[in-house]
C-alpha cells in the first residue's frame, strides 16, 4: 500500500515534467558557439527566423501581390510572430511601373529570400518573439503559421530551423505517448507467450512504471526538463526493468516447484539479491558515465537514467511481493511451450564453447577487428532535415525551399561598425560581400549534393544601395539612416542593432543563404572558410546563427561518444571489481560488453549509415544494457563452482539459470523496441533498431564470449558474495 501511495504523489508530481525545446540547452553552457549565438539574440531583438513560401504564376500582377500582401499580414498577427516581410510589406513594388530601375534593383535584392528566380515563387520572412515573451508556446505559433500558410489558394509550406526544432520536440511528444503504447503491448504479448500468465506480464509494467513515476517527479522537484535525447528515457527504464523482473521470474518459477509462493518468492529474491544489486548499482555507473559529455542534454539524460535504474530497485522490493502473492488465480507462470528445445540448444551451446574456446575467440578477435575498422570510417549526419521522414511536412517543406529559393540554410555574421570614420568601414564590408559572393564561396562545392555554397549574402548596404544617397560617415549617423529605411523595408530594423551587455557599440547583421542538404565535409569546410573571409577584413567579427549551431551539434556529441564509453568501461569494470572481488573476472566481463559497441559502430561504418542523435550515444548506452547478463551469468557461474561443480559443468549451469532469462528478456525488448520504428522521427528509428542490435550482440556476447573467455582464462574462484547455503542447494 505504502508503494502505491508513492507511486501516486510521483506520478501527480511529474505529471508537470516539461521539454526543454531550446537550442541553447544541447550545447554546454560554456561552449565557445554558444556566446556569439546568445549575443546575435541579444542584439537583433532574438534572431528567430521561419521562412514562409510558396508557388504563384502570377506572383507580380496586381492580384498576386495582393494575395501575397493577405497572406503576410495575417502570418504577422499570429501571437508570438515579430513581424512578417515580403515583396509586399511596406513595400513600393507594386506601384512601380514594369521597367522601373528601382523595381528591378529591389527585385534582384529580394531574389533568394522573398521571390524566387523566376519570380514565381514566394518567400515571407517572419521574425519570432522570443517565447519567454510570446502570448503562445512556440509549437502553437508555428502551428497556426503552418495552417495559414497551407490553405488555398497558397498551398505552401513553412521552413526554418525553429520550425525543424518543434517539429522534432512534437514528434518526440508524440512517440513518448503512442510508441510508449505500442511498446508495452508489444513487450506484454511476448511476455504472454514466454510465460502464459498475465500475473506476471503485470509485474515488469508495475515495477517499470513506478520508477518512471519516481524519475519523472524527482525531476520535476530538482527543476530538470526533458530534451531532444532525454525522450528516450522510457526505454532505457524499460529494458533495465523488464531484464531484472525476467530474471527473478525464472528464478521464481525454478522454486515453485517445491516451495509454496511466498517462500519460492522469497528464495528466489535471496538468490537474485546480489546480482540484481551490483547490476542496477552497475547500470547507474554506466549511465553515469555520460555526465563526463560537454553536451548538455546528454548530461541531464544520463542524470536521468542514474535516478531510473536506482529506482527499480525500491519499485522491486515494495511492489513485486503484492502483485505477485496477492490472490490465487494465475499465480505461476507455466512453461512456454519450446521451452525444452531452449533449454538442448543452450546446453550444447555451452558445450560448444567449451570444446571449442580457440575458435571462438579468433572470430571474435576478427568481429573487433572489423568493428573497428568499421568505426573509423564513421560520419556524421549534420542535415538536420534526414532526422524526419522523407513524406514529412518538414522534408518536403526543405526539399521546396532548397528547389526553389536557392537554400533553407540561414546564418549571420555580426559585424561591429567603428566608432568614428566609417569611410574605410564601407569599403572593408564591400570587399567582405563580394569575396563572399565570387567563388569558391558564392561558386560551387565538391559535395554529395554539388550545390552553391553560399547562395545569397544580404547586408544594409545592400538596402542602403537602392537609394543614390551618400554612405553615412558615422555610426550615429549610419543608425539614423538605417532607421529611417526600415520604415520603407521593415527588414532593415533586423540588420543593425547594439548589445545590451555593450550599448555603446552598434553592430550590423550580414545574411547568409546556402544549401542546408550538404555534408558534413562540405559544411565544415564552407564554415571555416567563411570565418577565415569575414576575418581578413574585420577582426571582431563573429560568425553564427542555427546553421552553424546544428552543424556542430552532432559532432559534439559524437566526440563526446568516446570520452563517456571510456568512463563507463572504467566505472563498470570498477563496480565488477567490488562485485566479484577479482579484477581478471572484471576484465573478463568488460569484453562481451564492449563487443556490441563495436558491432554497431561497425555496422553503421561498413554501411556508410551517418550518426544521428540517436546513433551517437549508442556506446555508453550498450555498455549499460549488456552488463546485467554478465553479472547474472557470473553469478550464476561462481555459485556453480562453489557447490563443486567443474568448469564444464559451471559453464552448462550459467547457460541453464542465467541464458534463459538472457533469452526470455532480449526477446522482449527487440519486439518492444520494434515499436520505434514506427516513428516519424529517424533518430528515434535509429535508436530502437542500434539498441535491439546492441541487446542482441550483448546475448551473443554473454551466451558465447563470456564463458569461452572463462574457460580459456578461468581464474581461481573464492565464494565472496555468497552463502554457504545459498551454494548448497539452489534449484
Amino acid at each position: 500500500m505504502l508503494g502505491l501511495v508513492v507511486c501516486g504523489g510521483c506520478w501527480y508530481v511529474g505529471s508537470n515534467l516539461t521539454f526543454d525545446r531550446s537550442i541553447e540547452n544541447m550545447f554546454a553552457a560554456d561552449d565557445p558557439l554558444l556566446a556569439p549565438f546568445k549575443k546575435l539574440r541579444r542584439t537583433f531583438g532574438g534572431s528567430e527566423l521561419v521562412l514562409a513560401a510558396y508557388t504563384d504564376a502570377e506572383l507580380l500582377t496586381s492580384a498576386g501581390l495582393e494575395r501575397l500582401e493577405r497572406l503576410t499580414a495575417d502570418l504577422a498577427a499570429v501571437p508570438g510572430v515579430a513581424g512578417a516581410f515580403s515583396l509586399t510589406q511596406n513595400s513600393p513594388l507594386g506601384k512601380l511601373a514594369l521597367a522601373s530601375p528601382l523595381r528591378q534593383r529591389l527585385l534582384e535584392l529580394s531574389r533568394g529570400y522573398t521571390i524566387s528566380a523566376d519570380l514565381h515563387t514566394a518567400g515571407i520572412i517572419c521574425t519570432l518573439q522570443p517565447e519567454s515573451a510570446s502570448a503562445l508556446p512556440r509549437a502553437q505559433t508555428i502551428e497556426r503559421m503552418r495552417r495559414l500558410v497551407e490553405r488555398p489558394p497558397y498551398n505552401g509550406v513553412l521552413t526554418g530551423e525553429p520550425v525543424m526544432v518543434a517539429e522534432g520536440f512534437r514528434y518526440l511528444d508524440r512517440d513518448g505517448r503512442v510508441l510508449g503504447a505500442t511498446a508495452s503491448l508489444l513487450l506484454a504479448a511476448v511476455l504472454l507467450a514466454c510465460f502464459r500468465s498475465l500475473r506476471w506480464v503485470l509485474v515488469p509494467a508495475v515495477v517499470v512504471q513506478a520508477a518512471l513515476f519516481a524519475t519523472r517527479g524527482t525531476l520535476v522537484l530538482a527543476g530538470l526538463s526533458l530534451s531532444m535525447v532525454s525522450s528516450m528515457l522510457w526505454a532505457i527504464v524499460t529494458v533495465v526493468g523488464v531484464a531484472t523482473v525476467v530474471h527473478l521470474i525464472v528464478r521464481y518459477r525454478a522454486w515453485r516447484g517445491e516451495l509454496e509462493p511466498a517462500a519460492a518468492l522469497e528464495r528466489a529474491g535471496a538468490d537474485l539479491a546480489a546480482p540484481i544489486f551490483w547490476s542496477l548499482a552497475t547500470d547507474a555507473v554506466g549511465f553515469g558515465s555520460l555526465l563526463a559529455a560537454r553536451v548538455g542534454p546528454v548530461q541531464d539524460f544520463g542524470t536521468m537514467m542514474v535516478m531510473g535504474s536506482l529506482f527499480i530497485l525500491p519499485a522491486l522490493l515494495w511492489l513485486t511481493p503484492g502483485v505477485v502473492l496477492a490472490g490465487r488465480f494465475d499465480r505461476d507462470p507455466r512453461r512456454v511451450w519450446g521451452e525444452s528445445r531452449l533449454e538442448a540448444a543452450l546446453a550444447a551451446l555451452a558445450c560448444w564453447v567449451h570444446r571449442h574456446p580457440r575458435r571462438v575467440a579468433q572470430v571474435c578477435l576478427a568481429v573487433a577487428a572489423a568493428g573497428i575498422a568499421g568505426a573509423w570510417r564513421l560520419d556524421i549526419e549534420t542535415d538536420f532535415t534526414r532526422n524526419f521522414r522523407a513524406a514529412s511536412p518538414v522534408a518536403r517543406s526543405y526539399r521546396f525551399v532548397e528547389e526553389r529559393l536557392g537554400g533553407a540554410g540561414a546564418w549571420e555574421i555580426m559585424v561591429p561598425v567603428p566608432q568614428g570614420d566609417l569611410s574605410d568601414f564601407w569599403a572593408r564590408l564591400e570587399r567582405l560581400q563580394a569575396r563572399l559572393r565570387e567563388a569558391p564561396l558564392g561558386g560551387r562545392v565538391e559535395d554529395s549534393h554539388g550545390q552553391a555554397a553560399i547562395t545569397q549574402v544580404l547586408s544594409p548596404l545592400d538596402v542602403m544601395g537602392l537609394l543614390p544617397l551618400t554612405p553615412p560617415r558615422t555610426d550615429a549617423e549610419l543608425e539614423k539612416r538605417l532607421a529611417l529605411l526600415s520604415r520603407q523595408f521593415p527588414l532593415v530594423g533586423f540588420l543593425y542593432g547594439r548589445d545590451p551587455q555593450a550599448p555603446e557599440r552598434l553592430y550590423l547583421r550580414v545574411m547568409l543563404r546556402s544549401h542546408e542538404r550538404q555534408s558534413a565535409a562540405a559544411k565544415r569546410e564552407l564554415i571555416e572558410r567563411v570565418e577565415s573571409v569575414a576575418a581578413e577584413q574585420f577582426a571582431e567579427a563573429e560568425v553564427t546563427g542555427y546553421f552553424v549551431l546544428l552543424a556542430h551539434l552532432i559532432e559534439s556529441v559524437v566526440r563526446d561518444q568516446w570520452l563517456t564509453f571510456a568512463v563507463a568501461s572504467l566505472g563498470i569494470g570498477g563496480m565488477m571489481l567490488a562485485a566479484f572481488r577479482s579484477w581478471r573476472l572484471a576484465l573478463t566481463a568488460l569484453v562481451p560488453n564492449g563487443l556490441p559497441v563495436l558491432l554497431v559502430m561497425g555496422i553503421l561504418g561498413w554501411a556508410q549509415i551517418p550518426l544521428n542523435m540517436g546513433a551517437a550515444m549508442i556506446a555508453a548506452v550498450s555498455m549499460g544494457l549488456s552488463v546485467d547478463s554478465s553479472i547474472h551469468y557470473l553469478t550464476a557461474y561462481r555459485r556453480a563452482v562453489a557447490a563443486g561443480l567443474n568448469i564444464e559443468q559451471a559453464l552448462l549451469d550459467g547457460h541453464l539459470r542465467a541464458g534463459r532469462a538472457m533469452f526470455f528478456s532480449t526477446l522482449a525488448l527487440v519486439a518492444g523496441f520494434g515499436a520505434l520504428s514506427a516513428s516519424e522521427f529517424i533518430p528515434t528509428i535509429y535508436f530502437g533498431v542500434l539498441v535491439s542490435v546492441a541487446m542482441l550482440g550483448g546475448l551473443a556476447g554473454n551466451l558465447i564470449v563470456l564463458p569461452c573467455l572463462l574457460r580459456l582464462w578461468s581464474p581461481p574462484l573464492q565464494p565472496a558474495i555468497i552463502t554457504a547455503g545459498q551454494a548448497n542447494g539452489s534449484p
